[in-house]
């Protein structure tokens, strides 16, 4: 009896075993970019991760654009994996002690400067512009990198140049949305010393300051037009990381009549779109930090390469 039960319950095995791998080959279809279920449910965590509060399965769904019955289904799996939790009072969901190891494991491995610093170099090639990444430094607005573009420009900017907070498009955009705290101290200094200052831009007053802040603020960024060198326009954007703080400033310099710095200007969509996505990858999401109320996301504009000639 022994040699006879134990066939069966082999061949009953087998063909579970087989039953499971043909439903999970039609439940996690290949096609040429990947593993469509793993898709689906990065839709579904997606949605709880722009939401930035708990769910009810029916919004989790619509917003994930999945039947209620099927997000239920991915939301099961990821409960028992901790991805996800569900509130026993309200039945809402939202993000699990595990997204939160993984996110806490990203931040650990992931250095902003090296990722700014090999994504500048495609902006710089896409807008035919200089690009600069600055940081906050013990003197102020500190210069990291600078990649030329296609349109040569003619200023002295190099790693470890020294930008003024009143005199450049890269310190107003540091004064606008860095801690106040952290940017006060060297803005007293540098309207102490006044031209004597031993940075690039001459300060100006803090109540243009404050006037050029408010403006950075409504638009996203900070603009300067033939200042502090003549003939020449910047724009600055700030990067956040995941905390809501300022890690990094984005730079883009060209001649004035190439580089448009009006608000529904090309290069200030492109530049806006380009931060952003820096500062979704850095873990940023818009409602992380109240205070600060950004412009809709433009979507990036690439410049043909005649493009900047239109007007130089």
């Amino acid at each position: 009896m022994a040699r006879r039960e134990t066939a069966p319950a082999v061949g009953r095995t087998a063909s579970a075993a087989t039953g499971k791998a043909k439903e999970a080959g039609r439940s996690m279809s290949i096609d040429g970019r990947g593993v469509q279920s793993v898709e689906v449910g990065g839709r579904i965590l997606s949605a709880l991760v722009r939401a930035g509060r708990p769910l009810m399965l029916r919004e989790l769904a619509a917003m994930a654009e999945v039947a209620p019955a099927q997000a239920h289904a991915y939301l099961l799996s990821f409960r028992k994996i901790q991805l996800v939790e569900q509130d026993a009072g309200s039945g809402r969901y939202r993000l699990g002690p595990f997204a939160l190891q993984l996110g806490i494991a990203r931040m650990r491995s992931f250095d902003p400067l090296r990722l700014a610093g090999a994504a500048v170099v495609e902006l710089a090639e896409e807008t035919g512009l200089m690009v600069t990444i600055a940081v906050w430094g013990t003197h102020g607005p500190t210069i990291v990198q600078v990649q030329e573009g296609n349109d040569q420009v003619h200023v002295n900017v190099r790693a470890g140049t020294v930008y003024s907070i009143t005199g450049t498009a890269t310190g107003k955009i540091f004064a606008a949305f860095m801690p106040s705290k952290i940017v006060e101290a060297q803005l007293a200094e540098e309207l102490r010393k006044g031209a004597r200052i031993q940075s690039v831009g001459t300060p100006t007053s803090r109540k243009e300051l404050e006037a050029e802040v408010e403006k950075a603020k409504r638009l996203g960024y900070a603009p300067t037009e033939s200042k502090p060198v003549t003939g020449i326009n910047a724009l600055a954007a700030p990067v956040f990381d995941h905390s809501g703080q300022m890690q990094l400033a984005i730079t883009l310099i060209g001649p004035t009549g190439v580089l448009d710095v009006g608000p529904d200007s090309a290069d200030a969509k492109t530049l806006l779109a380009f931060t952003r996505r820096l500062s979704a990858e850095l873990g940023y999401t818009p409602h992380a930090v109240e205070a600060v109320a950004e412009p809709e996301a433009a979507p990036a504009q690439a410049a043909s390469p005649g493009r900047r000639r239109r007007s130089a």
